[in-house]
C-alpha cells in the first residue's frame, strides 16, 4: 500500500481518504457508498447512504424505509470534497454497482460483487457488467479458482425445467432453494413458467415487488396461503431461501423434490452437504475466466484482490506482469446462510446472504 492511495483499509471498511467516505463498510460510519444490497455489503447503522437509484427499493426493504439515502443514476458523477464519484453496472443483482473514484488525475474502481460470464450470457434481471478504465482495480475473487467455469445459463435453466417437469408429472412439488435477493429473481426470470404454478416464500415475494417496481419482468408468483386448490401444489415450483430446508413451512408441500442453486454446487460434495436431491450451478459472481476478462478490460496496471481466493488470483495477476496485492475484508457469503429469514414469511427482509 502507498501513502497516497485513493482507497485504503480501515477497521470500519474500505476508506477513501480524500473523499472521507467508506465503500460497503462493515461497521457503522458517517458516509457509506453501497455497491449493492446484499447483507454483507449493505449493513444497518450508517448515518448516510449513497447507492444507485434503481437499488433504492431493495435497500429500503432490507435496511428500513427511513434510512438517509442519496441515489445516483448509473454513470452520473458527483463531486465530493474534490473527489469525482460515479457508479457503474456490475451485473450481480438489481442495482449492483462498481464505484469509480477520481482524484488528482488518478482513477480507482472498487468492483463490489460482479457477474460476467460467456458472451450473451448476462444476468437478465439487472444491467450487465460494464468495464471501467482505471489505474487501480479492486476486484472481488469469490470464485477465483480455475475449477470455477460456468456453463451457459440457458443450459442450466433447461436442466431446472426438465427437473421441475419430471416432478410435476409425478405429482410432486419442486422446491428450489436460492437466496431471496438476486438468485430467486434470476431463477424466476429464467424458468419456463408454463410448466406449472410458481409459489414463493414471503421473503422472496417482498423482493419480487421491488424488482417489478424497478421494471424487471418476472412471471406471476403465489404465496402458499393464496393457493386454495392443494392439487396445484403438486405441480408447483417452490422458490425459497435456504433457511426453509427441513422446516415446517416445507411440509406444506408434502414430499417435494428439493434442489439448491449456487455457484458452490460446482464443488464435489456440496450437494451432499446441503442434503438435497439436485444441485444446479448458477452463480451471480464471475467465474475464473470471467474474472480474468473483467480485470484485463479495465486496463489497470495495479489490481487489489478481495473476498475470495486472493492468493491464487494475486499470483496469476503477477504472472501477467501486473502489480497486485490484496485487501482483507469482512464480506462473507457463507456467513449469511444462517442469517436467512426464517420460514415465518416476514413482512420485511433483514440482512442475509452474499448471493453466490
Amino acid at each position: 500500500m502507498h501513502a497516497d492511495d485513493l482507497i485504503v483499509e480501515r477497521p470500519e471498511g474500505l476508506y477513501c481518504p480524500p473523499g472521507d467516505f467508506y465503500i460497503d463498510p462493515w461497521r457503522p460510519v458517517a458516509r457509506a457508498v453501497i455497491t449493492h444490497a446484499h447483507g454483507d455489503h449493505a449493513r444497518t447503522g450508517n448515518q448516510h447512504y449513497l447507492a444507485t437509484a434503481i437499488s433504492e427499493g431493495v435497500l429500503r426493504a432490507r435496511l428500513g424505509a427511513d434510512i438517509t439515502l442519496q441515489t445516483l443514476a448509473y454513470g452520473e458523477t458527483i463531486d465530493h470534497h474534490g473527489v469525482k464519484l460515479s457508479l457503474h453496472p456490475a451485473g450481480h443483482v438489481l442495482g449492483s454497482a462498481q464505484v469509480r473514484v477520481e482524484h488528482a488525475g488518478r482513477v480507482w474502481v472498487a468492483s463490489g460483487d460482479y457477474f460476467v460470464s460467456g458472451p450473451g450470457d448476462d444476468n437478465a434481471t439487472c444491467a450487465p457488467f460494464e468495464p471501467v478504465r482505471c489505474d487501480c482495480f479492486i476486484t472481488e475473487s469469490t470464485f477465483g479458482l480455475p475449477i470455477y467455469r460456468w456453463r451457459p445459463q440457458r443450459d442450466v435453466f433447461d436442466d431446472i425445467n426438465a427437473w421441475w417437469r419430471a416432478n410435476a408429472q409425478e405429482g410432486r412439488a419442486s422446491l428450489l432453494m436460492g437466496y431471496s435477493f438476486g438468485k430467486a429473481q434470476r431463477i424466476l426470470a429464467g424458468v419456463d413458467a408454463g410448466i406449472g404454478p410458481i409459489v414463493v416464500h414471503g421473503a422472496v415475494q417482498t423482493l419480487n415487488r421491488a424488482y417489478r417496481e424497478a421494471g424487471v419482468p418476472l412471471p406471476d408468483t403465489l404465496n402458499v396461503n393464496d393457493v386454495s386448490d392443494k392439487n396445484l401444489l403438486k405441480r408447483a415450483l417452490v422458490v425459497a431461501p435456504p433457511s426453509v430446508h427441513g422446516s415446517a413451512w416445507v411440509r406444506r408441500f408434502g414430499d417435494p423434490g428439493d434442489a439448491f442453486a449456487s455457484g458452490w454446487m460446482q464443488l464435489r460434495g456440496a450437494r451432499r452437504r446441503r442434503g438435497v436431491d439436485r444441485g444446479f450451478v448458477l452463480s451471480d459472481h464471475a467465474d475464473w475466466p470471467g474474472l480474468q476478462r473483467a480485470i484485463m478490460a479495465t486496463g489497470a496496471e495495479r489490481v487489489i484482490v478481495t473476498h475470495g481466493y486472493e492468493a491464487v488470483m494475486v499470483r496469476w495477476l503477477q504472472e501477467q506482469g501486473l502489480q497486485a496485492g490484496s485487501f482483507h475484508t469482512e464480506y462473507d457469503d457463507e456467513r449469511h446462510d444462517a442469517q436467512e429469514p426464517q420460514a415465518t414469511e416476514p413482512a420485511t427482509v433483514q440482512a442475509e446472504e452474499g448471493g453466490e
